[in-house]
């Protein structure tokens, strides 16, 4: 089984990765799990004061951060992974990746980093249940 797991480095990305971590066995024997970060996108007036190589240089440092400790973590629980990161609206670039890469389920925590925009949703985790057709599994 193919599984995606979009990450935030949010306290809901870390129970996600608690209950794959308990329950591997569970998911498939031989899944294989790519774990994904969407970095927001720098808004295009911004970027244009700056190089691409710095742009590149800023997206990858803000995946490493949330993707070095999950990597460690997996390591750890003796867990392989691919890992992936792309600048752009994460809901978008969830779907997308999902989607194209022909995966057999999704999972990502139910909240992100947003206090108020997350009171009942989080407004990532609801624009992906909108938009992908992939299964979703959110965990709380």
């Amino acid at each position: 089984m193919k599984i995606l797991l979009a990450v935030d480095g949010s306290e809901y990305t870390q129970r996600m990765l608690d209950y794959v971590a308990a329950h591997k066995d569970d998911l498939g024997a031989t899944n294989s799990f790519t774990v994904f970060n969407a970095v927001l996108a720098v808004p295009p007036h911004a970027a244009s004061f700056v190089s691409r190589a710095t742009l590149h240089v800023y997206y990858e440092q803000e995946a490493r951060q949330v993707i070095d400790p999950i990597r460690d973590f997996f390591k750890d629980k003796g867990i392989e992974a691919e890992y992936r990161h792309q600048a752009g609206q994460p809901a978008e670039q969830i779907c997308s990746v999902a989607q194209e890469g022909g995966v057999d389920l999704l999972m990502m925590g139910s909240h992100g980093h947003g206090a108020l925009s997350n009171l009942v949703l989080g407004s990532v985790a609801t624009q992906v249940l909108a938009r992908c057709s992939v299964p979703v599994l959110l965990v709380r």
